[in-house]
């Protein structure tokens, strides 16, 4: 019976999960670096990025939920609760906490960040900032990579032994 619906909502996790996985992965590697390389000045590709971060950050929470309710109602799985948790943490964390404050960083200066001297304090903090946001992204695919992981293999065990219970039936 478990295994009846393991696949289902199993297939319905490593789908969300990889389509996550396919956006971050899509926006840290391709359209961040060339927001920055094509557009006319970092203020534009940051204000870019910056529209795309919400989505990301909130559709990974919604996936990490998905994982942990899902690790716990199909094979139990602590593993799997856990990194869909540490996936919804990472991101919330990074945008309701250090994205406000990088906002926050931009309207103070009053101009654009890479216009502030080098030492200045604000861009010193807007550095650290953008760090841990990236830091963020990075914890919150990592736990998502290991959900998917251990989805599918929740999802192969599950389909051995649905295979060997029919097996032992016919012979």
């Amino acid at each position: 019976m478990i295994a009846d619906r393991a696949m289902p909502l199993g297939a319905m996790t490593v789908v969300a999960l990889s389509a996550w996985l396919g956006a971050a992965i899509l926006v840290a590697a391709v359209v961040a670096p060339a927001a920055f390389a094509v557009l006319p000045s970092r203020t534009l590709a940051g204000a870019l990025v910056g529209r795309v971060l919400p989505v990301l950050f909130y559709g990974g929470a919604v996936v990490g939920l998905l994982v942990a309710v899902l690790a716990r109602d199909t094979t139990p799985s602590a593993a799997r609760a856990v990194a869909g948790a540490a996936m919804t943490a990472a991101c919330l964390a990074a945008q309701l906490l250090v994205a406000p404050r990088i906002e926050r960083i931009r309207l103070d200066a009053g101009r654009p960040i890479d216009e502030l001297a080098a030492e200045a304090p604000r861009r010193a903090a807007f550095g650290r900032l953008h760090g841990v946001s990236v830091l963020l992204l990075g914890a919150a695919a990592l736990a998502g990579g290991a959900a998917l992981v251990l989805t599918l293999r929740t999802m192969s065990l599950a389909t051995t032994d649905h295979d060997l219970s029919n097996t032992s039936l016919e012979h």
